[in-house]
């Protein structure tokens, strides 16, 4: 429960998002073409053996994490999502530093690889060179920042459109799997791959990239105080997203290794592309080339929803940035937080162009500060649960505490796997997470609250 203090801050979200909408918009979060790159990789590392094993693995372990998010969202329902879960936690800094790493490095990070994924396939059939990769990325990026603006009847409109195409072009990738299954083709012998890495190291970097399929459910939670049933509505967005994907991502390891073998995956540079090419030929290749910009674009969209939400809810705790912490009634949106995040991202994007590897700097950039925040938000419900144990919390995680500290060793050990398997990226990462750190010290956070927010446990 909590107090309104409603009077005393700008105007905010309002609750006008339905429970499908919101596993619309979370689904289009974690469905991306990441999978048609990761997979090979896994596949890699991993074996045959243990390859199906991993994936359900990072599905299962994600869905806990997503438990305790779930918990957290429908008793603290706010537009920061896990933002302000930090702040309740541990206090402001905390929180400020957390909205400046998913303003600086993560959700703009992610804008920007999803940007180069889809620049990078046109890029092989255009020839555009790099300089056209980075152009081509940041029209991207600009065209979606001035959709948003628009509204959010439009935005969420076109994310739902989104998600239903990427869905039926990875029907159609299982689908090739079963074309192929019913001809009783067999996959060509290929020369067995040597792994990047063997046993626990090897299963470790397999994980990092199947936590990188899964990764965004944490992004759900910012759309809990626009929910009309933030209880309800927010376990049925996550729990019901990842559970679709996990069953989505085993028809389509399935279908690769129908198509290839195993060992033709584990070899592929672009497995879709190879078995749509062998069920379907040309028209095969154009659907996986639709799915990878379909689907490149639904993220990049949902990423801007939810993170200018983010940083909006935290500048208005921080006189000094109140211009981003401005709701745009009439639309809808954080104007002002939208459009300093595709600054950020275009940014981001010109970083990743000089290094000429774009998606992986990102991935790099990315991962450790990812591991590290998801760290402190599994102890940030014990926490509360022990602070406020007066909040009307209508869904519990099961088996507390042991799913969250359990899930607390799962993001240790994954921060010190991204630390050890990743390169420079991580420690520009880990620089800017520093600027942030100073960054805070020089602006005057306003005095704290103690009250929720206005809508909280409504």
């Amino acid at each position: 429960m909590a107090d309104n203090f409603a009077a005393d801050r700008p105007a905010g979200p309002r609750r006008h998002l339905g429970a499908v909408h919101a596993l619309l918009l979370t689904l289009g979060m974690v469905i991306t073409s990441d999978i048609l790159k990761t997979a090979p990789t896994v596949a890699l590392n991993v074996g045959q053996e243990h390859f199906y094993l991993v994936w359900v693995l990072g599905g299962v372990l994600s869905m806990v994490g997503a438990l305790c998010y779930v918990e957290m969202a429908s008793a603290f329902a706010h537009p920061g999502g896990d933002y302000h879960f930090l702040e309740r936690a541990y206090g402001q800094r905390v929180g400020f530093l957390f909205a400046w790493s998913r303003f600086a490095i993560l959700h703009t990070g992610w804008i920007a690889l999803m940007a180069f994924l889809f620049a990078d396939h046109f890029s092989a059939l255009l020839g555009l060179g790099r300089l056209g990769n980075v152009l081509l990325a940041g029209g991207l990026v600009s065209a979606l920042v001035a959709l948003n603006l628009i509204g959010w009847r439009v935005s969420l409109g076109t994310q739902a459109g989104l998600v239903a195409l990427v869905a039926a072009g990875f029907l159609g990738i299982f689908g090739a799997g079963l074309w192929l299954e019913w001809r009783g083709f067999v996959p060509p012998a290929v020369v067995p791959v040597e792994p990047e890495q063997v046993g626990v190291a090897g299963f470790s970097a397999a994980l990092i990239y199947v936590f990188l399929a899964f990764g965004g459910w944490s992004d759900a939670a910012t759309l809990s105080a626009e929910l009309r049933d933030n209880r309800r509505g927010i376990f049925t967005a996550m729990l019901g997203a990842l559970a679709a994907l996990l069953l989505i991502y085993l028809a389509l390891n399935w279908a690769f290794i129908r198509g290839l073998g195993f060992d033709g995956l584990a070899a592929s540079g672009a497995p879709a592309l190879e078995l749509l090419g062998l069920a379907f030929g040309a028209p095969g290749i154009g659907l996986i080339m639709a799915v990878v910009v379909v689907s490149a674009v639904a993220s990049i969209n949902s990423t801007l929803i939810v993170g200018s939400r983010t940083t909006y809810a935290a500048a208005r705790d921080v006189p000094a940035l109140a211009v981003l912490g401005r709701w745009d009634v009439r639309h809808g949106v954080p104007r002002a937080a939208l459009l300093a995040e595709g600054v950020v991202a275009l940014l981001l994007i010109a970083v990743g162009g000089w290094s000429g590897h774009g998606f992986n700097t990102m991935v790099e950039y990315m991962t450790p500060v990812y591991w590290l925040f998801l760290s402190l938000s599994s102890v940030a419900l014990i926490v509360l649960r022990r602070r406020h144990p007066e909040v009307l919390r209508p869904i519990r995680v099961p088996l507390y505490p042991w799913l969250p500290l359990g899930f607390l060793a799962v993001c240790l050990y994954m921060l010190y796997s991204s630390v050890a398997y990743v390169g420079w990226g991580a420690l520009l990462g880990v620089a800017v997470l520093a600027l942030g750190a100073l960054l805070q010290l020089l602006l005057r956070p306003r005095a704290a609250q103690t009250q929720g927010w206005p809508e909280e446990s409504a």
